[in-house]
């Protein structure tokens, strides 16, 4: 499978974009009424001194538009000198227009009064009119390199799905305001600005739908902040979610990501800042964007930050503009992009495919929304799995019918699939896949258990479940015990892991084998991981619901689903590139287009690792060339090779 790697192509000179969201010390979202053109400089000259390319840039609306006809052009010249100190730098800029959400607050211009930003048309056409007005001021200075529509347009426009709006009234809207971008003569890329929290992504309906606005789009900008009870599944959130984002096969650019250096240490905010940036690297995002450039100390009595404290301090360098541990890891970053011309690279083909369930962003009659939160945690708990293992994932999506060809499917905890994919599935594994699922009962107590047709035919038993009881886990640890050698795992070999769940997901599932072979028991002796030669290939079940309830537990990873993943890898057939004899550390490849391959380690451990990656080939140093077999990693460090 061709992993997803889309890169923007339009503007050399500062692609790929690596920069930081932009308010000045000054002022914050008031800075252009206190524009001060030699801090702005002082300022961008410390992103670009640390490799930095670009901003993101705001009208702040209230402010520009302080007239539904009237743009203040004031302001618009103080934004033009903003585009000068940019391109006196080399550096680029992505204005976003309709800037009323921001850190915490609302602005509303004044006279915009009770009216519906997406369904009254006299207010949208206000919205386009000033999209239009700024891009004709802007579109042909040097310093635009992208423009974006709005900032999270869901916690303005209705607040965070309080009565969201349908999808296609917001299609309709991000239609108006994207064409009025392209109708005044902006030819730059433009996308949203609404932080990719839609269903494709998330699972939960907020009216902007990816597949939807993707015909008016250039580019995905996932927002990503969510927190975590396991510090490895936080590491690879940002990485997941732009995995998700790619549905569209569209550019993905982590558009805002960071924190604030109230809620953590200052080594663990470099350490947040090296993980997201490298891991979101290999899961397909090919631009960066922290939040944001700066502290403000200074602005501690005005809104947001007299209310919302924690705001002033999500700066890359601090209120007097000295770098602080993100912007050391940014300009690290930045580096390894350059050594290894990340511009011309894309990531390795994957063989081994995680299948995202339809019901994740389908609504199908009587589904219910509140399954889809069970599908997103399988999903990330198994992606995490799969990284431990060092195995290659592409994801593929049963709404599209399940795009190219796998040696392996992953299906973690997986309860629902239509018809169709249910024989896809069989089909392939007929012809020589592997195919592997584990049982989830859901979590809730409407229609228990599987959610699909036939699962005794497709795994090759006989299922015992009592129609509408759950078979409740006794145990606080599953043990499964392997009674053969399968896959490198050898017999008599357990493995264990945690269990977790409410009284209705908590369950595993009891069945008699037909056509399968049990291969691991659990320590009551009940079949645990059953494997069902089919055609040319085979299908995998395991009883229990392991994904989940890895999901559910804290601080679990690396557990011991990677084991099994890697077991299951090599009896697909799938070729791992590179491996470490490590569960603290993944490894993950990208491909230049001449040819050269390049390896990236990222260790999980608090603690400095030496490792002896396996590997066909060679592995060298990405500056001197000269051969490695061990590589020594930091705490939670990176390091990344040359493979020849």
């Amino acid at each position: 499978m061709r992993r997803h790697s889309a890169q923007l192509t339009h503007d050399s000179a500062v692609l790929p974009w690596i920069g930081a969201n932009f308010w000045s010390r000054t002022g914050g979202p008031l800075m252009w009424r206190n524009y001060d053109p030699k801090t702005v400089r002082e300022e961008l000259a410390v992103l670009r001194e640390h490799g930095l390319t670009m901003t993101r840039s705001f009208f702040y609306w209230p402010d520009f538009h302080p007239e539904p006809h009237r743009i203040d052009e004031e302001l618009c010249e103080r934004f033009r000198d903003f585009l000068d100190a940019h391109t006196e730098l080399g550096m680029g800029t992505v204005p976003t227009f309709i800037v009323g959400h921001m850190s915490g607050e609302n602005w509303d211009p004044a006279w915009r009064g009770d009216r519906d930003l997406y369904e009254d048309v006299w207010l949208v056409g206000r919205q386009a009119w000033f999209v239009s007005q700024m891009t004709r001021r802007f579109k042909d200075h040097a310093g635009v390199t992208g423009w974006l529509i709005t900032n999270e347009m869901p916690g303005y426009g209705r607040i965070y799905q309080v009565d969201p709006p349908s999808s296609d009234v917001v299609t309709a809207w991000a239609q108006f305001m994207c064409d009025a971008v392209r109708a005044a003569g902006g030819t730059q890329p433009v996308s949203l600005g609404d932080g990719a929290w839609g269903i494709e992504v998330t699972g939960r309906d907020n009216g902007f739908s990816l597949r939807d606005t993707a015909e008016y789009v250039d580019f995905v900008g996932p927002h990503v902040y969510r927190s975590d009870t396991d510090r490895v599944r936080q590491h690879y959130r940002a990485a997941f979610e732009c995995e998700l984002a790619a549905v569209t096969g569209q550019p993905v650019i982590l558009e805002e990501f960071g924190l604030s250096t109230d809620t953590v240490s200052a080594e663990n905010a470099g350490i947040y800042y090296r993980q997201t940036l490298h891991n979101s690297l290999l899961g397909g995002a090919t631009g960066w964007m922290a939040w944001n450039n700066t502290d403000y100390d200074d602005l501690w009595d005005q809104s947001p930050y007299d209310h919302h404290p924690f705001e002033m301090h999500f700066g890359i360098t601090d209120s007097k503009g000295e770098p602080k541990a993100p912007l050391v890891e940014l300009a690290a970053f930045s580096q390894v992009l350059e050594q290894v011309d990340f511009a011309h690279c894309r990531r390795s083909d994957a063989d081994a495919a995680l299948v995202v369930p339809a019901f994740l962003e389908r609504g199908y009659p009587y589904s219910r929304p509140a399954d889809r939160p069970l599908i997103f945690t399988s999903l990330h708990q198994g992606y995490v799995a799969a990284r431990g293992a060092d195995l290659p994932v592409g994801l593929t999506r049963e709404a599209d019918g399940m795009p190219g060809d796998a040696s392996l499917y992953l299906l973690p905890s997986t309860r629902q699939l239509t018809t169709r994919t249910r024989r896809e599935l069989e089909r392939r594994a007929r012809e020589g896949a592997t195919v592997y699922l584990s049982f989830c009962s859901g979590e809730h107590p409407g229609t228990r258990g599987p959610w699909f047709d036939d699962l005794d035919g497709l795994f090759g038993v006989e299922l015992q479940l009592t129609y509408g009881v759950a078979e409740p886990i006794e145990d606080d640890v599953l043990e499964m015990t392997f009674t053969e050698e399968f896959g490198g795992i050898p017999a008599g070999e357990t493995l264990r892991f945690p269990v977790a769940g409410n009284e209705d997901s908590r369950a595993y599932l009891p069945v008699v084998p037909t056509g399968a072979r049990v291969v691991a028991k659990d320590a009551h002796g009940r079949p645990a991981l059953l494997v069902h030669e089919t055609g040319r290939g085979r299908t995998v079940l395991a009883t229990y619901p392991l994904e989940h309830m890895a999901a559910g537990t804290a601080r679990v990873n690396p557990e011991q689903t990677h084991r099994l993943y890697a077991a299951l890898a090599q009896l697909a057939g799938v070729e791992r590139t590179v491996t470490v004899d490590s569960h603290y550390v993944s490894a993950d490849v990208l491909v230049h287009e001449d040819g050269r391959r390049f390896v990236w380690l990222v260790s999980q451990s608090d603690e400095e690792l030496t490792v002896r990656p396996a590997v066909d080939g060679s592995l060298h140093d990405l500056v001197t060339g000269e051969a490695v077999e061990e590589a020594r990693l930091a705490p939670f460090g990176v390091h990344v090779l040359q493979q020849r």
